[in-house]
């Protein structure tokens, strides 16, 4: 029996999907036993309290959410421990982290797609997934040519997690608009929301907000419900639970960091806004998100616009920074990749709900947006991955 003492924040999405990651391959190689420890209890006893408690159980390794950590306490226990990244990444263990920096580069680019021009990002100093987060989107804006604003707040524990709503409110109410904001998570997303409400203002129309894990309790109880980009949560869960089985079983030694990627961008109501000033593609766009998965082509819209194709054409690149085809095959792509990893449907039922009548050329179109076959991508990302033989 292997016995693994888990330290996180269960309230979390993030918390639930890593322990559900972790559980999943527990129970494909069986054997396992787990002790779920709240962030409360090594805020009230420390670490020394963390490993006499683990000592007690007789824990044969560690999961654990960890700040300012002592580490040598925690190698005296002789036991592997994956550290879930806080305030920073730690030498000497294994680091259960993420990519950060390209979180914060894909909500730039989202935010750039719609044609926004206004971008605010909102997080806290304290820990290095939300700094990192903050720096990917500033690099990816300044290398567009834009600049974002930023409110930034402080805090040692999520526990104890509280803002200044009224520096907030004048923070929100003084931004350019319509404005892009990125939050740092999806409980930052949810507190830039109902200041909003409370300060009357708008979302999306003048602030549209984008957090980050998909956190569906948190970004369903919102008004409007948040958008939030989707992290590869639970598949990180299943490494380190395989990392930590070699570790047992000594067949590594030396610790290596596991890193959770970003998948996408699950759109709700809060983003839910174009910054077009051109009436004539907005009124494009919002055909093609209406009609994608249709046999859509550049005469239909040219059926429903006064203009002749190579000015839609060009007036669209220069208000998208994409083609009309581009534009189709993204929206589409976007929408067949979500359905992918979410459901157990056919791929290629999949491809004809989403406007697709081709499946090769799908795979090819596929390949060049996500760099894999549809099949490699539900294998690796998708939620019912187990037992997916669907070749393409």
């Amino acid at each position: 029996m292997i016995r693994v003492l888990v330290l996180t924040d269960f309230s979390s999405g993030y918390g639930r999907n890593l322990l559900r990651g972790i559980v999943r391959y527990s129970q494909q190689v069986g054997g396992w036993t787990f002790y779920r420890m709240p962030l409360s209890y090594r805020m009230l006893h420390g670490d020394k309290g963390v490993v006499e408690w683990a000592k007690k159980w007789g824990a044969d390794a560690i999961v654990a959410q960890l700040g300012d950590v002592d580490i040598k306490l925690l190698r005296d226990l002789k036991i592997p421990i994956i550290v879930q990244n806080y305030q920073d990444r730690i030498s000497g263990v294994c680091n259960l982290t993420g990519d950060y920096i390209g979180t914060g580069r894909i909500a730039a680019d989202f935010f750039l797609r719609k044609g926004y021009y206004n971008f605010a990002y909102y997080g806290i100093t304290d820990t290095v997934w939300a700094r990192e987060r903050g720096e990917g989107f500033r690099l990816e804006l300044e290398q567009r040519g834009y600049r974002a604003y930023q409110f930034l707040e402080s805090s040692p524990m999520r526990e104890a997690w509280n803002y200044d709503l009224e520096s907030l409110g004048q923070w929100l109410l003084s931004l350019p608009k319509p404005v892009g904001l990125f939050a740092c998570d999806d409980q930052f997303a949810l507190q830039v929301s109902e200041t909003c409400q409370i300060f009357s203002i708008r979302v999306p129309e003048e602030v549209s907000i984008l957090g980050v894990d998909n956190d569906e309790l948190l970004c369903n109880i919102a008004s409007p419900q948040l958008s939030s980009i989707m992290l590869d949560v639970e598949n990180g869960g299943y490494m380190a639970g395989h990392t930590l089985h070699q570790l047992i079983r000594k067949r590594i030694e030396a610790p290596y960091n596991i890193s959770v990627g970003a998948l996408q961008v699950v759109e709700r109501q809060s983003t839910q806004k174009y910054v077009i000033e051109d009436p004539y593609i907005l009124q494009t766009v919002a055909y093609i998100e209406q009609n994608y998965a249709t046999r859509l082509s550049v005469n239909d819209l040219l059926e429903r616009i006064p203009l002749s194709r190579r000015i839609l054409e060009k007036r669209f690149k220069q208000n998208t920074g994409l083609t009309l085809y581009q534009f189709i095959q993204r929206y589409r792509i976007d929408h067949f990749a979500r359905q992918l990893i979410s459901t157990r449907r056919a791929v290629k039922d999949i491809a004809f709900s989403c406007g697709f009548d081709d499946c090769k050329n799908l795979s090819r179109v596929f390949c060049k947006f996500k760099q894999m076959t549809p099949s490699a991508y539900r294998r690796k990302y998708g939620v019912h991955r187990r037992g997916d033989t669907t070749q393409f």
